[in-house]
């Protein structure tokens, strides 16, 4: 049996309730859903090129379909921050 891996998915969403878009999938593979999130902010900062109001970092078991995700769920960070808005998701049971 092959060790579970994890994909980190960039989604680019809008403000609204349409669905978030996946632009990519970062291209470490990680050993753990811990080492993945930890890798999240710094992997969205290197997009700043992308011209989304929100980007999103979603962490999920390789080979595990995207959830969906609307503009509307995702949590923005507070007005004064620069940096974009981060969710970790690992599993279709946390999202929600």
């Amino acid at each position: 049996m092959e060790p579970l891996l994890f994909v980190m998915a960039i989604l680019g969403c809008g403000e609204s309730d349409a669905p978030c878009r996946q632009i990519e999938i970062a291209a470490p593979r990680y050993q753990s859903e811990a080492q993945c999130l930890a890798d999240s902010e710094d992997q969205l900062l290197r997009r700043d090129d992308l011209l989304f109001p929100s980007l999103v970092a979603q962490c999920r078991p390789a080979g595990q379909a995207p959830l969906l995700l609307r503009g509307s769920d995702v949590t923005l960070p507070e007005p004064a921050s620069a940096r974009p808005a981060v969710m970790r998701i690992a599993s279709a049971d946390q999202a929600g």
